[in-house]
């Protein structure tokens, strides 16, 4: 198996590709991240994952690369991630109680390929009623920061979502069954059971595909 290279500073994409217990390393792309605030949220999140997928291999010419971009879909507006206090308080005033949809398009590129493989997984998220002080509770933890849509739906201490339809993962920031189905695409040898993976892994509907 050929080194991968995770080309995402994010903690989340870091503990979420762990589970699969394959080889890699963390080399973060710098590139301009702004999300556009209106467009096809779809187009949008694989045109990132994919420029920073050639970013890195401008950097590493042979290892296989994973690179993942999350955006945020509500009438018409696409939201990545807050600028400030004041953004994210906007972000989640406008999305609480009301249904939204993620988008963490995954691009892959087999070892020493020029190409990605990317793919876009979409989960529709409905976000529960919180109330004003809890979005301010949540900005002074600075929990909002480096997160699409200023949430994360694994925080504990917020609670944000009330339910959701698709991958769980998909909404942390990369979907761990569509990165096992372009691993194996790029011809990288990938055994692993659903216990291994998170508990939501089990029922994800993106497993029959992988």
């Amino acid at each position: 198996m050929s080194e991968l290279v995770l080309a995402s500073a994010s903690p989340r994409r870091h503990e979420l590709l762990a589970r699969l217990k394959l080889p890699f390393v963390v080399r973060p792309v710098d590139l301009d991240e702004r999300t556009p605030s209106r467009g096809n949220p779809e187009i949008i999140a694989r045109r990132l994952a994919r420029t920073k997928a050639e970013a890195a291999r401008l950097v590493d010419p042979e290892s296989g690369i994973i690179a993942a971009d999350t955006v945020v879909a509500v009438d018409g507006s696409v939201l990545g991630k807050p600028a400030d206090a004041e953004d994210a308080r906007r972000m989640l005033k406008l999305l609480r109680g009301r249904t939204h949809e993620v988008v963490s398009a995954v691009a892959v590129m087999r070892a020493g390929g020029r190409s990605a493989l990317v793919r876009h997984p979409v989960t529709r998220v409905v976000m529960r009623d919180f109330a004003d002080a809890e979005i301010e509770a949540s900005i002074a933890r600075a929990d909002p920061f480096d997160k699409a849509g200023a949430y994360a739906i694994q925080d504990e201490a917020f609670r944000p979502v009330e339910r959701y339809d698709g991958c769980h993962c998909n909404v942390v920031g990369l979907s761990l069954w569509m990165t096992i189905e372009l691993l194996r695409k790029a011809d990288e040898e990938i055994g692993i059971s659903v216990e291994e993976l998170l508990p939501q892994c089990a029922s994800c509907p993106l497993k029959l595909q992988s």
